[in-house]
């Protein structure tokens, strides 16, 4: 795949892009899906998204240094391709695609749940279908209307992250009062630290680097920057405030309440303050949960149809993806339409398999990004002509933490049903690939 260096216009500052990627990232994957995590290994959660974090960094630094250097609508995509062929663009993108909808419907399966809890009696199906009439009515605002409400949204979910923060330091410090407030406080034991062992430890990776998920947001968006240079800035500022807000929040809530009071299916965040006389408080955050995942939600339905249109523009798809309805704000409708295909399946599944579906689609949803980190990690590897044995060992020892991760998922029971859906996609995408080679 040969083509020039990008020199289009981009609308975009540095800090704008920070902002958009905060708003990609937050999301039901770390308002509940953190939940699961921490009943999985206790306290130890911490130390679970202290590794996502760096783990993150890597393939952030990595891919930051490919945008700068080259950027290109494709992104990851491209650069997969550079380094290993047509085969491997054409299996990241799909893989991306794949695990994009996953995560749409995890979000929507979540975002139907944390609903429940004003509405117990309707089903998740009704609610999952809801939110992607009005996610998809968002999208048809165009580009900026997008920009515009995700730019607002992040904002408030921020936000709500911030004052849980200031509230349970206002909890430890016994500023409000409650009802058999036990607060645990920090670990003095392995015991007590890792409540799940070490196999529990492993198996809540997972749900961290799933918190961080939509970091690929810098490199698919770099195009839009006014100076593409930006985009290490971007990345860097977006990462160390979200590490900053999971790390302290997540810590935070561990220390008000046992581990035994967490609900995979109500946010930690919620539970950490349960015990104390703060009504609204329950209400109000769930509220602002909701919002947070719908942005994340939308933002990713958003990724999902501009990623089509980049594989229809490369042979990777067939071209009608590609096509833009001028009527319609120039949106590519029918890179849409596949991606409300995506959205119809989950409300169904979420019809079907009401239980377990949450932590399922999360897993598998999770483990295929990491797949495609790893991707970035091997493209710029093979890509970089000047690279010390320092970057090499970083770069390996990324791919190496990715795996190990990965693997986790095999720990746990309760989740192993996430790894073999990964694998089976993996299994259809590779089946793809392979035909199409022949073919061509």
């Amino acid at each position: 795949m040969t083509r020039q260096k990008s020199s289009t216009k981009g609308d975009l500052t540095w800090w704008q892009l920070s902002l958009t990627g905060i708003g990609c990232t937050i999301g039901t994957g770390y308002f509940l899906g953190s939940s699961i995590g921490i009943s999985l290994t206790g306290p130890s959660i911490v130390f679970s998204f202290i590794l996502a974090a760096l783990g993150t960094y890597i393939v952030f630094h990595f891919l930051a240094k490919m945008s700068a250097d080259d950027p290109q609508e494709g992104s990851f995509c491209y650069y997969a391709n550079k380094a290993f062929g047509k085969w491997a663009g054409f299996s990241c993108g799909w893989n991306y695609w794949s695990s994009s909808i996953l995560i749409m419907g995890s979000q929507l399966i979540a975002l139907s749940i944390l609903t429940q809890l004003w509405f117990p009696n309707i089903p998740l199906w009704v609610f999952a279908a809801i939110y992607s009439i009005l996610a998809i009515l968002v999208v048809l605002l165009g580009t900026k209307g997008f920009d515009k409400v995700e730019d607002i949204l992040a904002v408030i979910k921020t936000a709500a992250i911030i004052i849980f923060i200031i509230m349970a330091f206002g909890a430890l410090f016994g500023w409000f009062t409650g009802t058999n407030v036990k607060q645990p406080g920090i670990p003095n034991s392995l015991k007590q630290l890792f409540t799940g062992g070490w196999q529990g430890f492993w198996s809540s990776l997972i749900y961290a680097f799933y918190a961080f998920g939509g970091i690929e947001v810098i490199g698919l968006m770099t195009i839009r920057l006014k100076k593409k240079e930006d985009a290490p800035k971007s990345g860097k500022l977006m990462l160390l405030l979200l590490a900053l807000i999971y790390i302290v929040s997540i810590g935070l809530s561990v220390t008000l309440v046992s581990v035994e009071a967490f609900d995979p299916n109500e946010s930690p965040f919620i539970t950490a303050l349960a015990d104390y006389h703060l009504s609204y408080f329950k209400h109000g955050f769930n509220a602002a949960i909701i919002i947070a995942g719908f942005s994340a939600m939308t933002a990713t339905l958003f990724g999902v149809m501009t990623l089509l249109v980049t594989l229809a523009k490369d042979g990777d798809a067939p071209q009608l993806f590609a096509k833009k309805i001028n009527k319609f704000k120039n949106l590519p409708l029918p890179s849409l339409a596949l991606a409300t295909v995506g959205l119809l399946a989950s409300i169904i599944i979420a019809l079907l398999l009401p239980e377990k579906i949450y932590e399922y689609i999360t897993t598998a949803a999770g483990i295929l990004l990491l797949y495609n980190w790893a991707c970035i990690i091997a493209s710029s590897l093979k890509l970089q002509k000047q690279r010390n044995r320092l970057h090499s060992f970083v770069g390996l020892f990324g791919v190496l933490l990715l795996g190990i991760t990965v693997i986790g998922t095999l720990a746990e029971k309760s989740i192993r049903p996430g790894f073999y859906i990964s694998i089976l996609l993996l299994i259809i995408i590779g089946i793809v690939t392979i035909y199409r080679n022949k073919k061509s």
